[in-house]
């Protein structure tokens, strides 16, 4: 007679025939909830590779491993799942290194996995071996070097969850080759035993108390969103406490989104290029609500000492680290934003801030006159470029950015409705992510309308993925703000170094609509200000991917600007 016992039955999605280190891992990832990876092949990954034929997990191919991470990076960001991407050992790994960091910097939650030498070669400086945990130890949450093929399904899941909770970040698993390739592996057991990893998810209900008390007594509050509230669960907690006390609201660059743009309290972005508007409520406010913010140097302008030193400030945000660290904290919470934001809305008395908004209303004004004073009806500006597109596109739509000028002019222009619509590198500020990060963004979410604000400086550090976009389908739009420099570096030259222009001239830019051409899809240049609604509307209508070369002027600044080591009413061109 055969053997009674019966073996557990696979899911369908899974590798039946589980053979080696690779399907064991490739089951893990399935196991997570791991729909696509993104990835570049290499010697030191074949065996995964391999292992892909005979996975349901959808592989992207991007044309450089940077290109990879940012990917993993945005889909994380715009799906709310926990990201992966892939690459093979020495330069494969490292050339993932910046968008590692980038993730670390921003909180998003991605899992690395990068291909190694043969164990018995370790530390034997053989052929693309590189450190990969020891490179990334300061920028990742946690990082593994797997030495045991049996280990693979518990790191996986121990990985994932450290990326994913607490505050999020990057975790790194460097996996040699022989572990890879092992066979006839018996796993061991999956149970997450992390005993020194802690992290803190409801507040302290007497901290709560004494933020809602100090809610009802305050005169001027202002609540200071960042990144670590724009999700949707917690901006919808965020929106119920703003209107039931009646506060203004300011943003970091991260924040965005958090509350809809167009919201009556919105008063904008917060800091350097922020709004004159945020500047002076945060200044003279005397109570700050500050939700999942690390109050950076774009903010304070590195003067944690002299940033809105009127108000007590109640600092909510799930790192305690953080906690005090620039900005004293008069009431510290620390702990999950939703659920410490839903407990104050049930406990807060709302305050009188009537003539608090008169204020308000005064500064909003005046910021309004200034900017019809300085509106140009006959010009290609940014401003009248991304002020079409947001009437054109869909109220969703989806803004990647890349870094520079083009970035603050999107944050301050450009309407952003919900939480996980706009995309962008805060704290790292990395020139190039924009392109493949609205990739990733465009696979998390093939149904919605996809655009990338960028620059012609940040397009050309990554414009290899133009052909990754193209093999995929993917019909973004690329908005190119186009004006042959360098921009927000010649902007700094121009206030800070007497206009003394150094190494800022982009003068061998290509074509860019040939290069639309080169790779198969519609290029449309742009020139003139009457041309602006007509070609947006083609790309919109166009079913592939589009650049559209807007040609503006190199003249064209962000304003305001809070030059460094100034404080934030002391604003340039406001």
């Amino acid at each position: 007679m055969g053997n009674s016992k019966t073996q557990p039955k696979k899911e369908k999605n899974h590798i039946n025939d589980q053979t080696t280190g690779a399907d064991l891992l490739l089951n893990a990832l399935i196991d997570e909830g791991v729909k696509v990876i993104f990835g570049y092949p290499g010697g030191a990954v074949l065996p995964i590779y391999d292992a892909l034929l005979r996975s349901p997990i959808r592989h992207i191919l991007p044309r450089h491993e940077q290109g990879a991470v940012h990917a993993a990076d945005a889909y994380a960001r715009v799906s709310g799942e926990v990201g992966v991407c892939l690459a093979t050992s020495g330069p494969g790994a490292t050339n993932m290194v910046t968008g590692i960091a980038n993730a670390y910097m921003d909180s998003i939650p991605i899992v690395v996995l990068t291909g190694q030498v043969n164990t018995h070669l370790l530390g034997t400086d053989c052929f693309q071996e590189v450190d990969m945990t020891g490179i990334t130890h300061p920028i990742t949450k946690h990082s593994y070097i797997v030495k045991d093929a049996r280990q693979l399904p518990r790191i996986i899941k121990e990985a994932f969850y450290i990326a994913r909770t607490g505050r999020p970040g990057p975790v790194v698993i460097d996996i040699p080759r022989d572990v890879q390739a092992a066979a006839h592996i018996e796993p061991e057991s999956t149970e997450l035993n992390l005993k020194s990893y802690k992290f803190f998810t409801k507040g302290n209900a007497g901290q709560i108390a004494e933020a809602a008390r100090a809610l009802a007594d305050c005169e001027r509050p202002v609540l200071y969103a960042g990144g670590g509230v724009n999700n949707p669960e917690a901006g919808e907690i965020l929106r119920e406490v703003v209107e039931k006390a009646n506060i203004p609201v300011v943003t970091t660059l991260m924040g965005i989104g958090s509350l809809p743009s167009k919201h009556p309290n919105f008063l904008g972005m917060v800091g350097m290029h922020g709004t004159s508007t945020a500047n002076y409520a945060v200044t003279d406010c005397d109570l700050l609500i500050a939700v999942g913010v690390r109050f950076d140097d774009r903010v304070t302008s590195g003067l944690g000492h002299k940033f809105a030193t009127k108000a007590r400030v109640i600092h909510i945000d799930i790192d305690p680290a953080e906690i005090g660290k620039v900005v004293r904290a008069h009431i510290p919470i620390v702990g999950d934003a939703r659920f410490i934001l839903k407990e104050l809305n049930q406990k807060l008395t709302p305050p009188d801030v009537q003539p608090w908004w008169e204020q308000i209303k005064n500064w909003q004004e005046e910021r309004h006159q200034r900017l019809q004073n300085r509106q140009d009806n006959t010009t290609l500006t940014p401003q009248a470029i991304l002020k079409t597109l947001s009437e054109k596109a869909d109220s969703e739509a989806i803004i990647a950015t890349d870094v520079g000028q083009h970035q603050m002019w999107a944050a301050q222009m450009y309407p952003i409705s919900s939480p996980r619509q706009f995309i962008t590198s805060g704290g790292l500020g990395t020139m190039g992510f924009g392109l493949p990060a609205s990739i990733g963004a465009q696979v998390a979410r093939p149904e919605a309308q996809v655009f990338l604000i960028t620059g012609d400086g940040s397009l050309q550090m990554t414009i290899q993925e133009i052909a990754t976009m193209v093999q995929c389908h993917l019909p973004i739009k690329i908005i190119l703000l186009d004006n042959g420099v360098l921009g927000m570096v010649r902007q700094l030259q121009k206030f800070l170094n007497n206009e003394r222009y150094s190494q800022i001239q982009l003068q061998a830019n290509p074509d860019f609509v040939k290069i639309a051409e080169a790779y198969h899809i519609l290029g449309i240049r742009v020139t003139q200000l009457d041309e602006v609604g007509p070609a947006i509307d083609q790309a919109i209508n166009c079913d592939g991917p589009v650049i559209v070369d807007f040609v503006i002027s190199e003249e064209e600044d962000v304003i305001p600007m809070v030059p460094p080591g100034k404080e934030i009413t002391e604003m340039m061109g406001r």
